[in-house]
């Protein structure tokens, strides 16, 4: 009976037609995922052919370029300052998203009830992550730069970036600390421990490695963004190295947006060796990331071993 009824079932229906249109789908799918890559491979490849191009024909001092400040001259102008006010955004976005969202994704997860309102939280974080970057850095231009008064300084750069990442953060951390299996929980319980114990050294840990790899992979977007610096009032000119959180600054990727829009060619050819530089601080942050997944992974997720 079941033969027959799947004999019935399919009798309506042209294999043949239907494995080539599985074989032009797959094919369809292949080339999209080509064209991405080759269209990012083509882009590396002309950024790096242009910095080559830079320090061959305008004699470009690379020592010089990487521990410089900024000029007008295109002969005299470095990255230095912009790499470590980089540094300085990163450090201080890092330290107030990573707490932030953590202690946000621990909440939701181990300690808020299952209700509608946590739900529609959850959405919307999702949702948050998503916001363009210029709509932070427009907020932060509103109530931290102008109604409080702080100005166009290293902090308010960094609040900016860490309201761009936090989302991505606890949506990150939140699908890592509910892949902790509730058995392991249970257990815990089960040995006498309560809920913050459980919570502090049993899944914490094993979610760590989840919430870091998130973590770093959203601090790599941000150490990348333009926007919202702009909006905050970066300096065109990175003529002196930040002395702290409250200096005045010029990041690696607005000192690259301000050189690819000067006359002087040189500027582009700096611009292109700063791309380089921005890059390989991308690549760095994201082996950083897969060197403590496998880290922790390795470990079994404990935190002191690490």
């Amino acid at each position: 009976m079941s033969t027959k009824r799947a004999g019935e079932f399919l009798s309506d229906i042209d294999l043949r037609r239907e494995k080539f249109r599985n074989r032009v789908f797959h094919g369809l799918l292949v080339a999209a995922s080509l064209f991405g890559l080759v269209m990012l491979v083509l882009l590396i490849a002309d950024v790096i052919w242009q910095s080559a191009q830079a320090l061959l024909n305008y004699d470009i001092d690379l020592w010089n370029f990487l521990t410089a400040t900024s000029s007008s001259r295109a002969g005299q102008a470095g990255f230095g300052a912009s790499i470590i006010a980089s540094l300085w955004l990163m450090v201080l976005t890092a330290g107030m998203a990573f707490v932030i969202a953590v202690g946000c994704a621990l909440y939701l997860v181990e300690y808020a009830p299952e209700n509608r309102t946590t739900r529609l939280i959850e959405a919307n974080l999702a949702n948050l992550a998503g916001v363009p970057s210029i709509v932070y850095g427009l907020l932060v231009l509103a109530l931290i730069v102008n109604d409080a008064g702080m100005g166009s300084i290293i902090l308010a750069g960094a609040i900016a970036l860490a309201l761009l990442v936090v989302p991505i953060i606890i949506v990150a951390s939140i699908e890592s600390i509910r892949a902790v299996p509730e058995s392991v929980r249970d257990g815990s319980y089960a040995m006498g421990a309560t809920k913050w114990q459980t919570v502090r050294q049993v899944v914490l840990p094993k979610a760590m490695p989840g919430i870091l790899t998130g973590t770093i992979l959203a601090l790599a977007r941000a150490i990348g963004e333009t926007a919202p610096l702009i909006m905050v009032g970066t300096m065109l000119h990175a003529t002196r190295y930040p002395s702290g959180p409250f200096a005045s600054f010029s990041a690696m990727p607005t000192q690259i947006y301000n050189w690819t829009y000067q006359a002087d060619r040189m500027f582009n050819g700096l611009a292109a060796l700063g791309i380089v530089v921005l890059l390989t601080f991308l690549v760095g942050m994201y082996a950083l990331a897969g060197y403590l997944r496998k880290r922790y992974e390795t470990d079994g997720g404990s935190i002191s071993n690490v």
